[in-house]
């Protein structure tokens, strides 16, 4: 039997990757029609994206994890964002965190429709809701982290309970971007974003001592 060259490797890596990218664009587009996700099939999936039923499951064990992996890119993207964060660095303040929700409000809107799924789905399917959970307790961290090494260097008030603070800001400001997003036709993403900025930074961050 000839060995799997380098080369060949590569090829077939190459096309499982585009055929998965094939399988949750296809995903991603009936969502993006208004199709909901509990009403939408593998059958379905698999006529959207034109492979076979063989090929689907032989990339994922099944429609949750498309979605899942769906939601993974999303989150990265967002990561990547608050990673940026310093509080402390150069144009630090209300305003900065205000470009920071004004960019992140753009791409829940530009993936609304995995991201209302991601959320219907996590109510009754225990593998989006566990990914679900740990993409907010992930942020959760990250705001965490940031309060505490604020508090460390004087900046952000000793008597701040950074942890209860950070799933208020996490958790609470999920809710709230998700709401605005379904109620708000994207006229108010800007004041939406102030709002939602001035809250993080002179409600914890920043929050006079003794308040």
């Amino acid at each position: 039997m000839r060995p799997v060259t380098r080369r060949q490797a590569d090829h077939h890596a190459a096309r499982s990757a585009a055929t998965r990218a094939q399988v949750m664009a296809a995903l991603e587009r009936l969502l993006d029609a208004g199709e909901n996700y509990s009403e939408i099939s593998v059958q379905r999936i698999l006529e959207e994206a034109g492979v076979s039923r063989a090929t689907f499951y032989a990339h994922f064990p099944g429609k949750s994890d498309v979605l899942v992996q769906l939601s993974d890119d999303l989150r990265e993207s967002v990561l990547a964002l608050a990673r940026q964060w310093d509080p402390a660095g150069e144009g630090a303040g209300a305003e900065r965190f205000a470009r920071y929700f004004e960019d992140v409000l753009a791409i829940h809107r530009a993936h609304q429709g995995v991201l209302t799924a991601v959320r219907e789905a996590a109510a009754y399917d225990a593998a989006v809701s566990d990914f679900y959970t740990a993409d907010l307790e992930g942020f959760d961290e990250t705001v965490l982290r940031t309060l505490r090494s604020e508090q460390a260097a004087g900046s952000t008030p000793a008597d701040l309970d950074a942890v209860a603070a950070s799933r208020v800001i996490v958790w609470g400001g999920a809710q709230a971007i998700a709401h605005h997003i379904r109620v708000d036709d994207g006229r108010g993403d800007a004041a939406f974003a102030r709002e939602l900025a001035r809250i993080w930074w002179h409600g914890a961050y920043r929050r006079p001592a003794g308040d």
